[in-house]
C-alpha cells in the first residue's frame, strides 16, 4: 500500500515561511517512512486575507508603515520556491476557476486543443541544445512527461479560453520547476536564476505562453509575497502592526466568511495526490478547515487525520464549526484515526479528545516558547515528531 501525507499549513502563513516550514515536514516525515509521498497544500496566497490596495480602513495607514512592499527579485524567489516543492501548484489554482463561457465554438474546443498542444509538445533543437549546456535534458523529459500525465494539467484544460496563453505559460512554469527540483534531488548543482527564467522564456514561447504571464486571481495568489508583513513594533506603526496581524487575525476571520476556497483547494490536493491511502496533517487554521471538510464531503482514500495546534473543538464547541452543528456527532465517513496534539502555552491550540469523545487519541508536548512563538515552533519540537511516529506505528 502507498501512502500520501499531505501537509496543509495555517493562519498567517504566505510563500516564504510555508517553504521553510514545508521542507522541515517533508524531512520529518521522510525520516519517520522514506516511502511517503508529502505535498503540500499552500492556501495562504490566493484564500488568506490582504489589503487591497486604496481600501484599508486604518487612519494613517501609508504614513505609519503600512502597505511596504518587497522587491520584486524577492518576490519571485519566494514565489520559485512554492514550486520547487510543488510544481502542480499554479495549474491547481487555475484548475479551480470558473469553467469560462466560450459560447459557439467552431473547430477544436479549447479544452482540446490545450492538452493536444502541451501532450503532443516536443522542444525545438534549439531548446534542447539549451538543456544539454545545463545538463537538464533527461530531467526536462521526466518533468515535461509528469506535468503532461497530470490530473493537474487535466483540471487547469476545463478552464482554458481560446487562446490558452495563461494556461500554458503556467505550464512552463510547471516543467522548469519540476525539471530543476529532479536535478537537485540528484545532487546536480541549481541553476542560478537568470538561466533558469531564460530557460523559462524560451519553453513559454514554444508552448505559445510568450505574450502572457499570470493574471487575475492566479496572478494574485503568486505575487502576494510581496505583501510582506511589517514587524516593527513601536508606537506610531499602526500600519506596519495591521499589515503584520492581518494574515493571522485576517485569515480566521476570512476563513468563516469565506472557507469553502480553502476547502476546494484542500480537496483537489487530495485528489491529485497518488497512492491508496492519504493522510492530512494540518496546523492551526489548517486543521480547522480539515475537520469541516472532512465532516461534510466524504473523501474515501482519506483515512488518517493530525492536527496540529488547532481549534477546530473550539468551534465545534462555540457552534461555528461550519461542517459540523454542535451537538451533532461526527459522521460515519469521518476518519476513524485522529490525532490532535496541543501545547496548553499554545493560546490558538485547544484539546479535541474531550470535546469528540472516543474519536480522537490526543496528545500533549510543550515547545518551550511562550505564546505567541509556542503557535509555531512544534515542528522543530522532537516530542511532536515522536508522537507522530508513535501514532503512524
Amino acid at each position: 500500500m502507498k501512502r500520501s501525507i499531505v501537509f496543509v499549513h495555517g493562519t498567517g502563513v504566505r510563500e516564504e515561511s510555508y517553504n521553510s516550514t514545508f521542507s522541515t515536514v517533508r524531512t520529518r516525515l521522510h525520516e519517520i517512512q522514506p516511502g511517503w509521498e508529502v505535498k503540500g497544500c499552500l492556501w495562504g496566497p490566493s484564500q488568506g486575507a490582504r489589503f487591497i490596495p486604496g481600501d484599508a480602513p486604518i487612519p494613517g495607514y501609508a504614513d505609519s508603515g503600512g502597505g511596504e512592499q518587497a522587491v520584486e527579485r524577492d518576490a519571485s524567489i519566494a514565489e520559485w520556491g512554492v514550486l520547487y516543492h510543488d510544481p502542480g501548484y499554479e495549474l491547481r489554482l487555475l484548475g479551480l476557476r470558473p469553467v469560462p463561457k466560450t459560447g459557439v465554438v467552431r473547430g477544436v474546443p479549447p479544452t482540446k486543443g490545450f492538452l493536444v498542444a502541451v501532450q503532443g509538445y516536443r522542444p525545438s533543437p534549439e531548446l534542447l541544445d539549451r538543456l544539454d549546456r545545463h545538463g537538464l535534458r533527461a530531467d526536462f523529459a521526466t518533468a515535461l512527461s509528469s506535468v503532461a500525465d497530470s490530473p493537474e494539467l487535466r483540471a487547469a484544460a476545463n478552464t482554458v479560453d481560446h487562446n490558452g496563453y495563461e494556461h500554458r505559460h503556467t505550464v512552463a512554469r510547471s516543467v522548469v520547476a519540476a525539471t530543476l527540483s529532479a536535478a537537485q534531488a540528484r545532487g546536480a548543482d541549481a541553476l542560478a536564476g537568470p538561466a533558469r527564467d531564460a530557460l523559462l522564456a524560451a519553453l513559454s514561447t514554444e508552448l505559445s505562453g510568450e505574450s502572457r504571464a499570470l493574471s487575475g486571481k492566479v496572478g494574485q495568489a503568486v505575487k502576494t509575497s510581496a505583501l510582506r508583513a511589517a514587524t516593527r513594533w513601536a508606537v506610531g506603526r499602526r500600519g506596519a502592526l495591521s499589515d503584520s496581524a492581518l494574515p493571522m487575525v485576517g485569515d480566521i476571520l476570512r476563513y468563516q466568511a469565506r472557507g469553502d476556497g480553502i476547502r476546494q483547494l484542500i480537496q483537489r490536493t487530495v485528489e491529485d495526490a497518488p497512492g491508496d491511502k492519504v493522510t492530512l496533517l494540518a496546523h492551526s487554521l489548517g486543521g480547522v478547515a480539515c475537520v469541516d471538510l472532512l465532516a461534510k464531503e466524504p473523501l474515501d482514500r482519506v483515512d488518517q487525520l493530525i492536527t496540529i495546534g488547532s481549534q477546530a473543538a473550539l468551534l465545534y464547541a462555540c457552534g461555528a464549526l461550519t461542517g459540523l452543528e454542535h451537538p451533532d456527532t461526527l459522521p460515519a465517513h469521518f476518519p476513524a484515526a485522529w490525532l490532535n496534539i496541543h501545547d496548553p502555552w499554545d493560546l490558538l491550540s485547544y484539546t479535541a479528545a474531550e470535546v469528540f469523545k472516543d474519536r480522537v487519541y490526543e496528545v500533549q508536548v510543550s515547545n518551550g516558547q511562550p505564546f505567541p512563538h509556542a503557535h509555531s515552533a512544534y515542528w522543530s519540537n522532537a516530542e511532536v515528531w515522536s508522537a507522530v511516529r508513535e501514532w503512524l506505528g
